[in-house]
């Protein structure tokens, strides 16, 4: 490697000392010795690639918030412990790719300034560390949550042209130091791999949005209609889930359906209940702790009304909301259609256990009192599976969602239910074109509402009816022309200003060798007459 020029002693301070830790002053000795040796580089390179691990897994943790509440009750499930985990993930996420660009920005600055890039012991730990600690979530994500790879190919169609936009951007700075470094070192060699290297990402770049499709390129007279909304056990961002103030709050966010769960008890009355367990969203240990780890369906129903099933919610209340919060119970299934009936809301559920010995019985039950409250068939939406064809006998109105895709010949008409991550917006576009209505979940933040609104879904189940409810439009929308327009202009202006980049560089670097070559013969001549 090349000397490195004079710096200021207090660039030079302001740079070395948090990425080397040690303290340069302006006289010229202390600087002697100093220099950046490929052992330094292959440091540097390291940092880079951390830095670009650690932004990836930003990426990822961003997305995996659509899907949080599982890891939120997985986590519960293990440790009976409640929290929202997504704080500590954004928290600790933020620290790692904060530390990464701090240092990855000091190197670039140290470089430009001509100064040596010699990090710190404590910094190659703390980068090891780093890219460790990112390894290993990716690792427990891949094992324990596999469809979240699906999620964030999902999210490319809503972030592709963006990402390609920032990275580009991304790039052409980093042509700068870049070029800096090109015409510092001396190895031949060296230049050539990484010219090689920056020019095949360039292109690469350049010619990204050949492979970058998303649904929302389109004109704006091809938009479909709003995806009506499916409240998730409510609104358990509003209200505790699975209550009657959950329903009341959905319907106050214009969802049309409200989804939840139903178990029948110990004496045969169906109430709204999610986890096999009453722990989580009752003070079931308070009330029977002796009884707390049993199955929900063991209770009975009076046992059941004595339970508190809002109180642990209250910490995220308004004031005005605690109250009613603090008044909830679990409600039977027969109170939840009657206020269905009279909010003209229509109600989709689960009946679980579905491996209980006595689920047939649990069917006839829950039938039962829906014939009995009176509400429109139609309004109902049967989920489970478990003898489907007893409950078209019972009840021809009840509409059936099935939780699997079409098969070969199917009649028109059906209805669906699945992951998003199960279907693709080409499926999407089809099952809408041949009259099948297609209801994906969970999905609670904008940037995929937008995606399968664009891709024409017929509704979403989400957690986060209030926020979706704003929603007048898709985030983005783009007609492909105007996509065509600003990916030519943003790959020739980057093109221009890498290549002013590296010609600018270059004239430094010949101003800067006439000064360094007399001064070496001034220096030589000096040195030979104090000899004399």
């Amino acid at each position: 490697m090349a000397d490195p020029p004079g710096c200021c002693s207090t660039c030079a301070t302001c740079l070395l000392c948090p990425y080397s830790c040690q303290w340069i002053t302006a006289k010229k000795e202390k600087r002697k010795g100093l220099r950046t040796t490929k052992y330094d580089c292959s440091w540097f390179f390291l940092l880079f690639f951390v830095f670009l691990f650690t932004l990836v897994w930003l990426y990822f943790a961003i997305i995996i918030l659509n899907d949080f509440h599982n890891f939120n009750e997985f986590i519960f499930r293990q440790r009976k412990l409640w929290l929202d985990w997504s704080l500590v993930l954004l928290i600790v996420t933020a620290v790692l790719i904060s530390y990464s660009s701090v240092l990855l920005l000091l190197a670039l600055c140290l470089q430009l300034c001509g100064q040596p890039l010699k990090l710190h012991w404590v910094h190659k730990i703390l980068l090891i560390l780093t890219a460790l600690v990112v390894a290993a979530a990716f690792t427990g994500l891949g094992i324990k949550w596999p469809e979240e790879w699906k999620s964030v190919r999902i999210s490319l169609q809503a972030t592709g042209p963006f990402l390609h936009f920032g990275t580009v951007g991304g790039m052409t700075l980093l042509a700068w130091p870049l070029a800096s470094f090109i015409y510092r070192t001396r190895s031949t060699g060296l230049k050539v791999f990484v010219l090689l290297v920056f020019w095949a990402a360039m292109i690469a770049l350049y010619l990204a949005p050949l492979g970058i499709t998303s649904p929302c390129i389109m004109e704006q007279n091809q938009l479909p209609p709003k995806p009506a909304l499916v409240g998730h056990r409510g609104a358990p961002m509003l209200a505790p889930e699975n209550t009657l103030m959950s329903l009341h709050k959905a319907v106050e966010c214009d969802v049309q359906v409200f989804e939840t769960d139903v178990m029948v008890s110990a004496d045969g009355v169906p109430f709204l209940m999610h986890d096999e367990e009453l722990t989580r969203t009752t003070n079931v240990r308070a009330v029977f702790p002796e009884r707390a780890a049993l199955n929900s369906t063991a209770f009975n129903w009076t046992d059941l009304q004595q339970l508190d099933a809002g109180s642990w919610f209250l910490e995220s209340l308004s004031p005005g909301d605690r109250k009613e919060a603090a008044e909830q119970r679990i409600p039977s299934l027969e109170q939840v259609l009657e206020a269905a009936k009279q909010s003209n809301i229509s109600i989709m559920f689960d009946l679980r256990p579905e491996n209980h010995s006595d689920y047939q019985n649990f069917v006839n039950v829950t039938l039962g009192v829906i014939l009995q409250s009176g509400i429109p068939l139609q309004q109902v939406l049967w989920l489970p599976d478990g003898f489907r064809e007893d409950v078209k006998q019972q009840a021809p109105g009840v509409q059936h969602i099935y939780g699997r895709k079409r098969l070969e010949n199917e009649e028109p008409g059906l209805h669906v239910n699945l992951p998003y991550q199960d279907m693709s917006p080409e499926e999407i576009r089809q099952y809408r074109q041949d009259n099948i209505s297609v209801n994906l979940y969970v999905v609670n933040q904008p940037w995929l509402f937008s995606v399968l609104w664009c891709s024409g879904v017929s509704s979403v189940t989400t957690n986060a009816c209030q926020v979706l409810k704003e929603m007048k439009h898709p985030i983005w929308l783009l007609p492909s022309s105007t996509y065509f327009m600003i990916w030519i202009v943003v790959d020739c202006v980057s093109f221009l200003i890498v290549i002013w980049a590296f010609v600018l560089m270059k004239k430094c670097s010949h101003r800067r060798r006439p000064a360094e070559s007399e001064t070496d013969v001034l220096l030589t001549k000096i040195n030979s007459l104090m000899q004399e």
